[in-house]
């Protein structure tokens, strides 16, 4: 290891030791000592020119010259142009006007939030979570949804009933592609609904704003598949899932949509050590999918699911989902979906997701038929990249019903740990996606 090496780390530690002592609120004479010591040593590495550049200024190319400045945007982010704001301006005008006549109001949130607040929300995805670098005692991150914040707002402010809507930028550090609107910079539009109703009418409103909304922006054919995380706990549960794997295979499972059953069962199997015969039995349940009362009449004939009280509980909620939804004329969009199952760890009811219908065709279930794999390109420096052009734009929306964030915040806010619930459910729209359409 080298010198410059050998500072950079010792200033990482010291710079624990320093953040460790303000969390325990030591005394300032200490606290000035360690400090004073961590001072020391960045003067030196920068003496060093342990910084990247040398005690006398940059370093300069032969001939003279400093180096030239790449203009770029930072991957996974994106200019848009005048004519481009125009028809995004547009999508959210449209979107807007169809929150506000379901009578939803609007808030604003910091872009980003206490690491702690994010931590432990999303499953596999929060290692896609930007941290911040500490600036001054709190641990920071950039925002990775507008729900996670939201309930964050109704537990700090004490709201137990809000219709709200929110228009901002979310970040993740995801594999771009540009062109299907996956980017690590993009906007998403949330429609929530906060409090106690009569149960799944909020959540049937929520989907047929997300019909109003695709219609209005004229999106094309799409189709909104539909499940219930219960329905999905006790699928896992009747085919002996251990309960620490069961998110681990909830997120396989929603690779469905782009990837043969074989290919996930592999992933089940080979890369999350589950046992091949639990595979096999969620495999029988996983595939099925129809109009919501095809796929609950076959639900509601498996007597080893349906001695399961929580797919007693789901299969009702989705029973009164149908009902409403043909109230609300919006049956024919929809479609009761198995293996949708979003990786999101507070989702606790019905899920739903907004995909071209163009894009719902699943793929082959057979090992002979698997898909192609996606295509890839040189890049720069030789190193491979995925072709766009052979990837999917994906969901255009997605949403659910989540019942327990607000209640988790809240009983973190007091030393006994009261814990007050307000049930909540929404829908999110990536106007990236929408726009790259």
């Amino acid at each position: 290891m080298s010198d410059i090496e050998q500072l950079k780390q010792q200033i990482d530690e010291q710079g624990a030791v320093v953040r460790d002592l303000k969390a325990a609120k030591a005394e300032k004479a200490q606290l000035d000592e360690q400090v004073a010591l961590l001072l020391a040593l960045k003067k030196k590495l920068q003496i060093a020119g342990g910084n990247g550049e040398a005690a006398d200024g940059p370093k300069k190319k032969s001939g003279g010259s400093s180096k030239s400045l790449v203009l770029k945007e930072p991957k996974g982010t994106k200019d848009y142009t005048p004519k481009e704001m125009a028809v995004r301006t547009e999508i959210f005008r449209t979107i807007v006007s169809v929150f506000e006549k379901h009578g939803a109001v609007t808030i604003d949130t910091p872009v980003f939030e206490l690491k702690e607040i994010l931590v432990g929300k999303y499953g596999e995805d929060s290692k896609l979570i930007y941290d911040l670098k500490d600036q001054g005692g709190e641990e920071c991150s950039l925002r990775y949804d507008l729900t996670v914040p939201f309930a964050r707002y109704v537990a700090q402010n004490g709201i137990s009933n809000i219709k709200r809507y929110h228009l901002a930028k979310v970040y993740r550090r995801d594999q771009p592609a540009i062109t299907k609107g996956r980017m690590r910079e993009f906007y998403q539009c949330d429609y929530d609904i906060a409090g106690i109703y009569d149960p799944m009418i909020p959540d049937a409103e929520c989907v047929r704003v997300a019909v109003n909304v695709l219609s209005q922006l004229d999106v094309g054919k799409f189709v909104i598949k539909i499940n219930h995380r219960k329905i999905l706990d006790a699928i896992f549960e009747v085919s002996g899932v251990p309960a620490d794997k069961v998110r681990a295979i909830s997120s396989a499972v929603d690779k469905l949509d782009k990837a043969s059953w074989s290919e996930v069962r592999r992933e089940m199997t080979q890369e999350k050590g589950l046992d091949a015969t639990v595979a096999d039995r969620i495999g029988e349940y996983v595939q099925i999918s129809g109009s919501g009362e095809e796929v609950l009449a076959r639900l509601q004939a498996l007597p080893e699911l349906m001695a399961s009280t929580k797919a007693q509980e789901g299969v009702k909620d989705m029973g009164l989902f149908f009902r409403y939804a043909k109230i609300y004329g919006i049956l024919d969009y929809v479609s009761f979906d198995m293996s949708l199952a979003r990786g999101l760890d507070y989702y606790t009811g019905i899920i739903y997701e907004a995909v071209l219908v163009e894009e719902n065709a699943r793929p082959s279930t057979t090992e002979t038929q698997l898909p192609a794999p996606v295509a890839k390109k040189s890049g720069k420096k030789g190193k491979e990249e995925e072709d766009e052009s052979q990837l999917r734009v994906g969901s255009i929306a997605a949403g659910g019903r989540y019942d327990e964030l607000v209640g988790m915040f809240s009983s973190a806010m007091h030393a006994k740990g009261k814990k007050t619930d307000v049930p909540c459910v929404g829908i999110s729209f990536g106007v990236e996606r929408i726009f790259s359409i």
